[in-house]
C-alpha cells in the first residue's frame, strides 16, 4: 500500500515508505507516531552526536570516530526522536486535531489512545536508557540533564514566540555528547558546537513551521515562522550565518585542519542555496528545505572524518 491510498498516513509522510506498504496494521499507528515514515527528526537529532564523535576524534588525533559510539548514537537518536514525538503528541493532540497536516496523526485521530502512547513511549525510552548507559559515568550525567527540556518543549509554543530556540536546546545535545563521551568532560569545543546548532535549528524549523503559519495563526499557536513573518529569509540567513560562525570557533578551538573547513565551506553554501530557494508561501517547498539539511548534515560530518583521517596519516 502506497501513501497515495493510505487514508492514515500525515500527508508530511516520505512517500511510499515501508511503514505504509509493509509495517502490519496494527503498528502503523505506533511507527507513525515515532514518526518512522518522516526520519528527517532523527537525522537532525543525529548529526550533533556524529558531529561531537567526529569533532573528538579530531582533538584526539584518531584517525576516525568512535564506530561503537557512531553505533549507539544512531539507536539513541532513533529511539528519543520517537519518544519525544509521542510525546509530543499526547501533549498537542487537542491542536494537532485543529490542523490540516497532523489531524491524522493516531491520538487525535482516534488509531491509539493516550494510554496506550504513554506505554509505548516509556518504551522508546527504556531503548535511550540502555544506549546512554553504555557511556562513561560523565556523559550519562550530561544525558540525563537534557530530560527537562524535552519535557518542556511541546508547551513552548503555547507561551512564547521561540518554541525553535527550545527545539534547538533539545535537539543539538548530542553535541556536548559525543565529546563527553570521547573525553569524560566538556569543553569549548563542543559548547560552541552546541550554540551554533541551535542557531541552525532556528533556521530550518523555521522554514519548517512556515507550512502551518496559516492554522497556527487562526488557532493562536506561536513560532518564529510567524514571529519573523515578511523577514523570515534574512532571520533564517543570519541564523544560519551565526551557526557557520559558530561551527568555525568550535573546529578551531578543536584544532581542525583544511578538510573540516572545505566542509564547513561547502556546508554554508548548502545553506545559500536553501535561503535563496525558499518561499513563503510554497509549502512543499518549505518541506523539502528543511528535509536538505540531513544532506548539509552529510556534508559537515564528511569534513570532519576526512580531517580526521588525513591527520592521522
Amino acid at each position: 500500500m502506497t501513501q497515495g491510498t493510505d487514508t492514515t498516513a500525515t500527508i508530511d509522510a516520505v512517500r511510499d515508505h515501508w511503514v505504509a506498504r509493509l509495517a502490519p496494521a496494527w503498528a502503523k499507528p505506533y511507527l507513525r507516531m515515532a514518526r518512522i515514515d518522516r526520519p528527517i527528526g532523527w537525522w537532525l537529532l543525529l548529526w550533533p552526536c556524529w558531529w561531537s564523535t567526529a569533532l573528538a576524534a579530531v582533538a584526539a588525533g584518531a584517525p576516525w570516530p568512535n564506530p561503537w559510539h557512531i553505533v549507539l548514537f544512531l539507536v539513541g537518536a532513533i529511539s528519543m526522536r520517537g519518544a519525544g514525538c509521542v510525546w509530543n503528541d499526547i501533549v498537542d493532540r487537542d491542536i494537532d486535531a485543529k490542523v490540516e497536516r497532523t489531524r491524522k496523526r493516531p491520538i487525535p485521530s482516534g488509531q491509539v489512545s493516550v494510554l496506550q502512547a504513554a506505554v509505548f513511549m516509556a518504551s522508546l525510552c527504556l531503548i535511550g536508557l540502555l544506549v546512554l548507559l553504555q557511556f562513561n559515568w560523565f556523559a550519562v550525567g550530561v544525558g540525563f540533564a537534557s530530560v527537562l527540556i524535552v519535557v518542556v518543549y511541546p508547551l513552548m509554543k503555547r507561551v512564547t514566540w521561540w518554541p525553535q530556540f527550545v527545539l534547538g536546546l533539545a535537539f543539538n545535545w548530542g553535541a556536548l555528547m559525543g565529546w563527553a563521551a570521547a573525553f569524560g568532560s566538556l569543553s569549548w569545543a563542543p559548547l560552541l558546537l552546541y550554540v551554533g546548532g541551535i542557531a541552525w535549528t532556528i533556521g530550518y524549523d523555521t522554514i519548517y513551521a512556515h507550512q502551518d503559519i496559516a492554522d497556527d495563526e487562526l488557532i493562536g499557536v506561536h513560532s518564529t515562522a510567524r514571529l519573523f513573518g515578511g523577514r523570515t529569509r534574512e532571520m533564517v540567513a543570519l541564523f544560519f550565518a551565526l551557526a557557520t560562525l559558530l561551527f568555525g570557533l568550535a573546529f578551531h578551538a578543536a584544532g581542525a585542519g583544511w578538510p573540516a573547513w572545505l566542509g564547513l565551506f561547502a556546508a554554508a553554501a548548502q545553506m545559500v542555496w536553501q535561503v535563496a530557494t525558499f518561499r513563503y508561501d510554497d509549502p512543499a517547498r518549505c518541506l523539502r528545505l528543511f528535509r536538505s539539511n540531513r544532506d548539509y548534515g552529510w556534508i559537515l560530518f564528511a569534513g570532519l572524518v576526512a580531517d580526521a583521517a588525513i591527520s592521522a596519516l
